[in-house]
């Protein structure tokens, strides 16, 4: 018999890389409820959160795990809601909260339930508008999610956020992936996964693609072998980039192929999936607050992935202060040249819509860059321009001006006069 990875009456050691993804899943749901719930008019707010790898619900140093993370996030939002409601003589907001926890351990299952009924029972007693109804099941989450769509579909909800936190690559399938994206409103999803996993399946699952997806990496066979030894180089880094987002793009409108930071060697990968570059623009943000946690090698502008290994504008980006100082650096170049492929204008919402699955920039770095560019300008809708960032609205015209400093670029797409 196989031995068990830890006593669940204990709970499991947590390891350095699940305590980040932790930070970041909890400060992003912070913000998912706050953009959520801002609106004046609102009383009520109804969410499902579905937790696919639930685990025991804390480990053996009583740290909280995922589903006891989202139980105090609804709590604590609640209460920070209706305070500030309340000093401001406005309506309270109630939050309705479909909790699906799914392990397919029965033990794991058992534990988990005797964790979350004390936080279940607090808020109960604390927390009048928030209502959370939780469901247990006890399936692989392939074999779960038919019964967890289904009962999605039927509580009509729009707002569903997924956490997919497996062990390895193969236990939820890219068509599971694009299926949650496709089938409701609003989803997001949290998706956990190996790198070596990766590589193992797609060289085992489809050899022509894997061959067309690894092509631009150069390594030789050997070098794929021998993966471990390739991880803590940078360049391995950008190449693995590459191959997450090629592998996994088609499945929503917005990926963030950026891997989890470990300088011994990139092995796991946290992608959010959004529809919305609003969702994506908020975690580009939390991952500056909580710099060093993940990793990208490429572009800190636009274009992200796009570089060479000579290329002397790529390089690891940690979400630091200097990488934001190179971004806004690449952001300034970058900007005048993708308002300039649309003509010399685009509605600021089509403007995001177009530069979210493109950059890991911080919101402010963006904006910055644009109202400090001497060939850009932000005009609203009466013609007016604007004059700071923070008023920047999704309506408004980002153009550039009449007179401008930079060589005009459609004249480097000349035709070749040989050519003709």
């Amino acid at each position: 018999m196989v031995a068990k990875p830890y006593t669940f009456a204990k709970g499991a050691k947590l390891e350095d890389h699940t305590k980040q993804k932790h930070k970041i899943l909890r400060e992003y749901f912070d913000r998912y409820l706050w953009v959520r719930c801002r609106l004046p008019q609102q009383s009520k707010f109804r969410v499902a959160i579905v937790d696919g790898f639930a685990g025991g619900g804390r480990y053996e140093d009583g740290s909280p795990g995922s589903p006891i993370i989202f139980l105090e996030a609804l709590q604590a939002a609640t209460e920070a809601f209706n305070i500030q409601r309340a000093a401001d003589k406005m309506a309270e907001l109630s939050i309705e909260c479909l909790l699906i926890l799914n392990d397919d351990d029965p033990e794991v299952v058992d534990f988990l339930k005797s964790q979350v009924a004390p936080v279940l029972a607090a808020i109960k007693d604390t927390q009048p508008k928030l209502h959370v109804h939780v469901e247990f099941l006890n399936k692989p989450f392939e074999q779960a999610y038919p019964e967890i769509k289904a009962f999605l579909e039927r509580g009509s909800y729009p707002s569903v956020l997924f956490n997919l936190d497996q062990c390895g690559h193969s236990q939820v399938h890219s068509s599971t992936l694009t299926d949650i994206m496709r089938s409701f409103r609003a989803p997001e999803i949290f998706y956990t996964f190996m790198i070596e996993a990766l590589i193992a399946f797609l060289r085992k699952g489809n050899a022509e693609r894997y061959r067309k997806q690894l092509k631009h990496l150069n390594l030789t066979p050997e070098a794929l072998d021998a993966l471990g030894e390739q991880m803590s180089n940078h360049s391995w880094l950008g190449s693995a980039e590459k191959v997450v987002f090629e592998s996994f793009h088609d499945c929503a409108a917005f990926v963030s192929p950026f891997s989890i930071n470990n300088p011994t060697g990139w092995r796991y990968w946290l992608i959010h999936f959004s529809n919305n570059y609003r969702a994506r623009q908020e975690y580009n943000n939390v991952l500056h607050r909580n710099s060093t946690m993940q990793a990208h090698f490429g572009r800190s502008g636009l274009r992200m992935l796009s570089y060479t290994a000579s290329d002397p504008s790529s390089g690891l980006y940690l979400f630091e202060e200097a990488d934001r100082v190179r971004a806004r650096d690449q952001l300034s170049d970058d900007i005048p040249r993708l308002v300039n492929e649309y003509g010399d204008a685009i509605q600021v919402g089509d403007f995001y819509r177009g530069i979210y699955n493109m950059t890991p920039a911080h919101m402010d770095d963006i904006h910055a860059s644009v109202m400090m560019n001497p060939d850009l300008e932000i005009v609203t809708d009466a013609g007016g321009a604007r004059r700071t960032s923070n008023t920047i609205a999704t309506n408004d015209v980002l153009r550039l001006k009449p007179q401008r400093s930079f060589f005009p670029m459609f004249l480097n797409s000349q035709i070749d006069p040989q050519k003709r």
